[in-house]
């Protein structure tokens, strides 16, 4: 699993594109109560945050509008940055399309980053100071522009309680050794239901293989059919009984030779409304390194 990027990345071709000045705007946080939410206070219903972040120029004429949005009251802290544009003289509708990367500060510390548009794990309440290095293409083409751009946003819903958690008893793999670790897994929700599947996988270019002899767990076949080969590095175990006050426990083994590999797990599980297309969950579990 690759690990996300702390730092923002120049966007490709940015060399090649017209140099466009970028006018900061003067970004107001969205309205939001004056007093903090009451710790009896309902969950807040998904809501989309915008601010105006800045505006692009162009040595032609061109403009682009961009806003910073988040999404607040959900699992995700998700941004975009949606832009409006036009070029001067030119009487045509444009519409614009943005691409680019962001992060999000609070009190100084980077909280979160990713591409645009993306998600990350929802912080929690507070006021975010988020930049982006954006480009603005538009349809027809005539624009195209890039730049930073920032805006304050402040969200006030709260995070949401963990339903289910991932430990392991250790998180140190030994080099030339295999090391015998059992993870636990532990739902405590009273919504959804019992089934939740852990997956764990090591990095294959290390040659590390992980086995189990627990029934509910395989290796990942790959391939077509009548393919038997299955994925050394990689597990997959089923669980069907997982219940508030019963964890599950899974043995497992991981065999890494002199070069070291990591090995991350991530756990998903249903959540209520079951008929609906997107029930499901997902949480990132611990990560083992070697010592």
């Amino acid at each position: 699993m690759p690990t996300r990027p702390t730092i923002l990345k120049s966007l490709a071709g940015a060399a090649l594109l017209p140099l466009a000045l970028v006018t900061p705007a003067l970004a107001q946080p969205a309205a939001v109560p004056s007093a903090p939410p009451s710790p009896s206070r309902a969950a807040e219903e998904p809501s989309t945050l915008c601010a105006p972040a800045g505006t692009l120029r162009g040595a032609h004429g061109q403009l682009a509008v961009v806003s910073i949005c988040a999404g607040s009251g959900s699992p995700q802290f998700t941004v975009s940055a949606p832009a409006s544009c036009r070029r001067a003289g030119v009487r045509v509708r444009y519409t614009c399309r943005t691409e680019g990367t962001w992060t999000a500060h609070r009190a100084g510390r980077t909280l979160a980053d990713g591409t645009l548009p993306g998600a990350q794990e929802y912080p929690g309440p507070g006021t975010y100071d988020i930049t982006a290095d954006v480009r603005v293409r538009s349809a027809p083409a005539g624009v195209d522009l890039r730049g930073t751009v920032e805006a304050t946003l402040t969200v006030t819903a709260p995070k949401a309680k963990p339903t289910h958690a991932v430990t392991v008893d250790r998180t140190t793999l030994r080099r030339n050794a295999t090391t015998t670790l059992t993870y636990t897994v532990r739902r405590d929700s009273d919504e959804g239901d019992g089934s939740a599947r852990l997956g764990l996988i090591g990095e294959a270019a290390t040659g590390v293989r992980i086995a189990t002899d627990d029934a509910r767990c395989v290796n990942p076949l790959v391939g077509r059919y009548p393919s038997k080969t299955r994925l050394a590095h990689s597990l997959d175990c089923a669980l069907t009984a997982l219940q508030p006050g019963r964890p599950e426990k899974v043995k497992v083994r991981v065999t890494v030779g002199p070069d070291c590999s990591t090995v991350v797990s991530k756990l998903g599980y249903w959540v209520p409304r079951g008929q609906d297309l997107y029930t499901g969950g997902m949480l990132a579990g611990p990560m083992l390194t070697c010592g």
